[in-house]
């Protein structure tokens, strides 16, 4: 399932979020969104996560928590 990280802060590394979702089960892949020109944190990423019921218990638990004093938004990718 793949999934949307929105409103991360900007200083929020791929590494960072990768570990925050491994602790809810396998992370495939892990794209946090840079901007061309600058090469910083645009503040959203995209993770896959293999297992379906993985990706909806960290969506679950992830969802409007605390991260570097960003409320993050988890949901569902549109494919």
């Amino acid at each position: 399932m793949k999934l949307l990280v929105r409103n991360l802060a900007r200083t929020t590394t791929e590494q960072e979020i990768r570990v925050l979702f491994s602790a809810h089960g396998s992370v495939t892949e892990c794209n946090l969104v840079l901007d061309q020109e600058t090469g910083l944190s645009k503040g959203f990423a995209f993770l896959e996560m293999p297992d379906d019921n993985e990706a909806k218990t960290a969506l679950n638990s992830l969802n409007l928590t605390k991260v570097a004093n960003s409320k993050i938004r988890v949901k569902i990718a549109q494919s």
